[in-house]
């Protein structure tokens, strides 16, 4: 009998093993299919692209890529080599005033535009603490406050991004549903909140964070335990979604 029961014993030791690789595995192949970024966030840029040449060439290369068109479409258009287009998108020829019109021709842009990414200014907005402006969202109520710490219109990324210091500090029984375009980026700082994206509710305390398509009605669901202050972080495509 002892014997019988030792040999039990082993097996389930063996089973549970066996399900723990399985779990280990099935986590691993979870992992393997989280898309890889495709830029390096710590990547530095070529000190070149402060070369005019260079600028120019970075230009006309994006404009092309916009269009769809490959550099022998171009080459066709204006006569110019695909050997000498590739030295101008390359930035290692500095080309004449007359090929830069006759390349704006061709990409429907002024010529002015092949000399924006060399006299584009880089922005950056540093807020003191406690220096954030206070706006109005629609659904904002007493206790409810939205602290906007910076914003930087014209960028080259194409997008714009709204970072928010928001404090709850007053319960309420009804709370705004937000909807809009984009999205967003919440991380908690204090307190607890059952935060709700489409039809799911996440129990959300410091340190959490919340990821999502802003495209679907969210909002905080249950005020938990006061105060409550989180950052939020939206971002669309410029010229568009407002809240």
């Amino acid at each position: 009998m002892a014997r019988e029961k030792a040999e039990k014993q082993a097996h389930s030791k063996k089973n549970g093993k066996a399900a723990a690789v399985a779990g280990s595995r099935k986590t691993a192949a979870g992992l393997a299919r989280v898309t890889p970024l495709t830029q390096d966030p710590h990547a530095i840029r070529d000190t070149r692209e402060n070369v005019l040449e260079v600028a120019i060439g970075h230009e006309v290369r994006a404009l092309r890529k916009k269009l769809g068109i490959t550099v022998a479409d171009v080459a066709a258009a204006t006569d110019i080599s695909v050997g000498m287009l590739s030295k101008i998108e390359n930035g290692n020829t500095s080309p004449s005033l007359t090929t830069l019109q006759t390349l704006s021709r061709a990409l429907g842009v002024p010529i002015t535009s092949f000399f924006r990414g060399f006299e584009e200014e880089h922005s950056a907005v540093f807020v003191k603490a406690g220096e954030g402006v206070d706006v109005e969202r629609r659904g904002t109520r007493a206790g409810h406050q939205y602290n906007l710490l910076g914003h930087i219109g014209s960028n080259t990324a194409g997008v714009v991004v709204e970072p928010y210091l928001i404090t709850l500090s007053e319960d309420s029984d009804v709370f705004p549903t937000f909807q809009h375009e984009g999205l967003e980026f919440l991380y908690m700082l204090e307190g607890e909140v059952m935060y709700r994206h489409g039809d799911k509710l996440y129990r959300m305390t410091p340190g959490d964070s919340l990821f999502f398509d802003a495209d679907a009605p969210h909002g905080p669901e249950e005020l938990r335990r006061l105060p409550i202050r989180f950052l939020s972080i939206i971002s669309y495509p410029r010229g568009r979604g407002d809240d």
